[in-house]
């Protein structure tokens, strides 16, 4: 199945491509789960064989479908013990020829480990770090699961040093690839501002200035925070308005979001305060917005906050995780602490008396995240991975 060698655009032999399966035994629909279905495409529109390993009828399994990917799917219902499954994933990769299993989540670790230890030794395994480690793992099962992996791909520097501290995986193993986004449409739109507005039926007075949180419901995520502080801060700037795009977190009910909407009838904010639902094209509400807000109590790897740098707006984010080395405070967005409500109020107010600085920020913000995020990028340098493996 390996393809041959082929010329590139600019002429130059491209290396052989092989046959690579993801694996992906989620039930949930949210970033992780996203990224996968999206990297898997990206690879195969590249010329890569993939394949993505999933649950039955999984978001992920309904999504890949929609995009034409092969899907083969998989239960493991005793886990990280289940030899029966790690019978049936070693079957779905001998057919396929698989040379490398990529692993997105990490509860799926411990099931590509039993594979390959007891059923294919010759197989090269990699896992794409999604989310924070936690706890330290330098524990004997951990150690011997990690010791399995050939690579660990993790998104950012910061989370780079975590898994040095609280890990035993040999140093040479470990790579930095910053997650990928198609960062050409939120950079070059087609719609102007006004129009953007239009096609979410927003109707705003002619000097409004909106503010956006863009992403799921989910107290993590911090609309509660942006709620309030909105109602003290249109008390001296009521050209304030918000936009929130997103559903509620999958399989967690809407009681957040029931209790942020009463709070925004409590606060007599229900003209100032638009929400609409999960959107296919988030370019659009992006470019809605003059200001963009992150307000997360921890974000592993801020998505969309790269996605509105790449929209060139100015970014107000939480310092917290991993935004803190996705955003240089002052340069590419403003900074403000976790819950700090007078440090969020001063970073708007900055930027509502200071347009060539929001403007500023906006032109770093995309120049940086088109050179550090986008998905060409994170393709490029995983493809030296796995031909370093194979």
């Amino acid at each position: 199945m390996n393809a041959p060698a082929s010329e590139n655009r600019g002429g130059a032999v491209a290396r052989a491509t092989f046959p690579i399966s993801l694996l992906c035994l989620s039930g949930s629909w949210g970033g992780l789960e996203l990224n996968t279905v999206r990297f898997a495409g990206w690879m195969q529109e590249r010329g890569w064989p993939v394949q993505l390993i999933t649950l039955p009828q999984s978001p992920i399994a309904m999504r890949a479908h929609d995009a034409q990917l092969p899907v083969v799917e998989l239960r493991n219902p005793w886990r990280a013990a289940d030899l029966l499954a790690a019978g049936r994933l070693a079957s779905m990769l001998r057919a396929f020829e698989t040379k490398v299993l990529i692993v997105t989540r990490n509860g799926d670790l411990g099931l590509a480990v039993l594979c390959k230890t007891f059923r294919l030794p010759g197989l090269k395994l990699v896992y794409q770090q999604h989310m924070q480690l936690g706890l330290a793992k330098r524990g004997l099962i951990h150690t011997l699961r990690y010791r399995a992996l050939d690579a660990w791909l993790t998104p950012l520097p910061q989370l780079a040093r975590e898994v040095r501290a609280k890990t035993r995986l040999p140093a040479q193993r470990l790579h930095v690839v910053p997650l990928g986004i198609e960062l050409e449409k939120f950079a070059h739109p087609a719609l102007t501002p006004a129009q953007a507005r239009a096609q979410l039926d927003l109707v705003l007075p002619s000097d409004a200035v909106l503010m956006g949180l863009i992403g799921r419901f989910d107290e993590g995520k911090g609309q509660a925070f942006v709620v309030e502080a909105l109602a003290k801060l249109r008390r001296d700037y009521p050209q304030l308005h918000l936009l929130f795009v997103g559903e509620s977190t999958r399989n967690e009910g809407n009681a957040y979001r029931d209790n942020v909407l009463g709070r925004v009838q409590a606060l007599g904010l229900a003209k100032a305060v638009h929400v609409r639902g999960f959107t296919p094209q988030p370019e659009i509400a992006y470019r809605a917005l003059d200001i963009s807000l992150t307000a997360s109590t921890n974000e592993t790897y801020g998505m969309v906050t790269i996605e509105a740098m790449a929209t060139g707006l100015p970014v107000v984010a939480s310092a917290t995780g991993g935004t803190l080395e996705i955003v240089a405070d002052g340069r590419t967005g403003l900074l403000f602490p976790f819950g700090d409500e007078a440090a969020f109020r001063a970073a708007i107010e900055r930027l509502l008396h200071n347009s060539d600085l929001a403007i500023e920020l906006g032109r770093q913000a995309r120049e940086t995240a088109l050179a550090t995020y986008s998905h060409h990028r994170q393709c490029e340098l995983t493809e030296a991975v796995l031909y370093s493996l194979v």
